[in-house]
């Protein structure tokens, strides 16, 4: 057997698309998620239940399209982000133990500024975490890039790729 071969039997990415999320207890397993432009990615961790997990979320407040969040509440900050903690707790994760780190918010397509999507999202995040007494570990929000987030569930290692500036841990 060739050692990618022994590699790819190790670890698995699984892909969290927009308007998604994951939470599992797999060490072998990456999430990641990609375009990221005024959405934003939020990630989980915690090192004593080895759980972790990835949130894509595209929109700040479900009031904008109460049907869709029915449907889909993973696309909005405010009723995605509570349902994403609440299945983290079910395998274990402790909020005290949580490690939270975020990417994206950018202001992409709209360059006057005039509807601050990325912007918006970001204050929605903050204004969640702080209600649920949650701070942020590590973040890469705004600019004018997109961003791909992955989290290594072996670890809880969080990397950031951003276009044309390369890969770095958060």
């Amino acid at each position: 057997m060739y050692r990618s071969e022994l590699i790819n039997q190790r670890a698995m990415n699984i892909i969290v698309g927009m308007a998604d999320m994951q939470v599992m207890d797999d060490p072998k397993v990456t999430l990641i998620t990609y375009s990221l432009g005024s959405c934003i990615g939020v990630t989980l961790y915690d090192p004593s239940a080895r759980v972790g997990g990835l949130l894509h979320f595209m929109l700040p407040d479900s009031q904008i399209d109460v049907q869709k969040a029915k449907k889909n509440p993973w696309m909005f900050a405010d009723t995605g982000l509570p349902l994403f903690f609440s299945e983290a707790c079910k395998l274990g994760v402790e909020k005290g133990r949580m490690q939270v780190k975020t990417a994206g918010g950018s202001q992409m397509i709209d360059e006057s500024g005039f509807f601050n999507i990325g912007a918006r999202n970001h204050m929605a995040l903050r204004t969640l975490l702080r209600m649920q007494e949650i701070s942020v570990d590590g973040e890469d929000i705004g600019g004018p890039l997109n961003r791909t987030l992955s989290i290594d569930l072996s670890s809880g290692k969080v990397w950031v790729k951003i276009s044309g500036d390369g890969i770095r841990e958060l």
